[in-house]
């Protein structure tokens, strides 16, 4: 999600679609179907739609969230007014107004004004908007990064979906003090800033708060850190997990496993894992959406004359008929036997017939092949017949 020193340039009532008056009802029923027409699982290989998923997201994590919404529009507010005027503002230039050029909000809320922007913690336009001394809740939200891993599938693995168990190397919660980062499994209210998260600062004539350095803005203290991990909670180690990959996924599709990444230090949520899924050319099937294709040899007699004749499918083979008198080249559909995606209907198989013609025949062939082939120009068949 952005940070807030990037709020100036985001207008995330227009991302979804609705005004800035809208209610909490009306944002959630946008951002739902927003996400639902935009999720990656229906758009596989779609960057365009990924795109838009992740902007609709992070949208809604800011005005889908009260405190975050009003925080946003009071921002929002200020900068339409020409609040922040004033910043940057070269002597004797005459600049009267707005950001100077080149102005970054980085010099006054991020890193350059003293505080570190890790995990959102340099993001203090919160503490901005804090005033009359309103308490505020400490930051015990930032979790663990997301990870990604790739795994490569057989063509009938990813069409039939199967699990698979990976191993991974990522921070993972202390088996020693089970994630807390405390010897004794207890952490205190940090008393430096009595557990709000925040202490003030003056920066000229504003007064602000800023993240508490000391607890790292948690309201948290560890007095007894674990040794095997030093307080954070976590060590990198590897470990086993078994990847389920839903039926039809296609090549290059990612699939999320939430709460898989590496663990949130002390105690906080994991974040999540995603797996890009490559998948391997089959020697028989290939697909299209959700029916597979499959190019079958036949002989001449069997589209002459008709025939029933077996092909694969993804499970037991099937029997085909094969009306007298089929061209060659064409497809005939069994429906039903293609892919079966979890709510979705299933897919057909196209089965495309292709004369398969013999290279040597014996004397007793050649020499009824050659009976047949007067047969057929004494009954006035001319295979070129309206050709040219």
């Amino acid at each position: 999600m952005a940070a807030k020193n990037e709020w100036a340039e985001k207008d995330y009532y227009a991302d979804l679609g609705v005004s800035s008056s809208a209610s909490e009802q009306d944002i959630k029923k946008a951002y739902r179907k927003l996400a639902r027409e935009n999720h990656p699982d229906s758009h596989p290989g779609d960057q365009a739609a990924e795109e838009r998923f992740k902007q609709v997201a992070e949208a809604y994590d800011v005005v889908g969230d009260p405190e975050k919404r009003k925080e946003y529009d009071e921002f929002k507010k200020a900068l339409a007014s020409g609040g922040f005027r004033g910043f940057g503002k070269k002597a004797g230039s005459g600049y009267a107004g707005g950001f100077q050029e080149g102005f970054d909000l980085g010099d006054i809320f991020g890193q350059r004004g003293g505080f570190a922007q890790e995990d959102g913690l340099g993001d203090i336009f919160g503490s901005f908007f804090n005033r009359g001394g309103a308490a505020r809740k400490p930051n015990r939200s930032a979790r663990g990064s997301d990870v990604q891993t790739e795994i490569t599938l057989d063509f009938r693995e990813a069409a039939k979906g199967t699990a698979m168990p990976i191993q991974l190397t990522a921070e993972a919660p202390c088996e020693t003090c089970h994630g807390s980062g405390s010897k004794s499994g207890n952490v205190t209210t940090c008393s430096h800033c009595g557990g709000s998260g925040f202490v003030s600062e003056q920066k000229g004539a504003f007064g602000m708060s800023a993240p508490c350095p000391y607890c790292g803005g948690t309201g948290e203290q560890i007095e007894d850190p674990c040794p095997d991990c030093g307080g954070t909670g976590t060590k990198t180690r590897t470990r086993t997990i078994t990847v389920r990959i839903p039926a039809g996924v296609t090549d290059g599709q990612k699939v999320r496993l939430a709460g898989q990444g590496e663990a949130g230090r002390n105690g906080r949520p994991s974040g999540d894992l995603y797996v890009t899924v490559h998948v391997k050319k089959d020697r028989i099937f290939q697909r299209s959406g959700d029916n597979l294709e499959i190019t079958v040899p036949v002989s001449f007699a069997e589209l002459a004359l008709g025939d029933t004749i077996s092909v694969p499918t993804l499970e037991q083979p099937v029997r085909v008929k094969i009306p007298a008198g089929t061209p060659n080249g064409r497809t005939l559909r069994v429906r039903g036997r293609g892919i079966q995606r979890k709510g979705a209907k299933a897919g057909d198989l196209l089965v495309k017939v292709e004369v398969k013609v013999p290279k040597d025949l014996d004397a007793a062939s050649t020499s009824a092949l050659r009976a047949y082939a007067q047969a057929e120009r004494d009954s006035g068949f001319d295979p070129r017949k309206d050709w040219s």
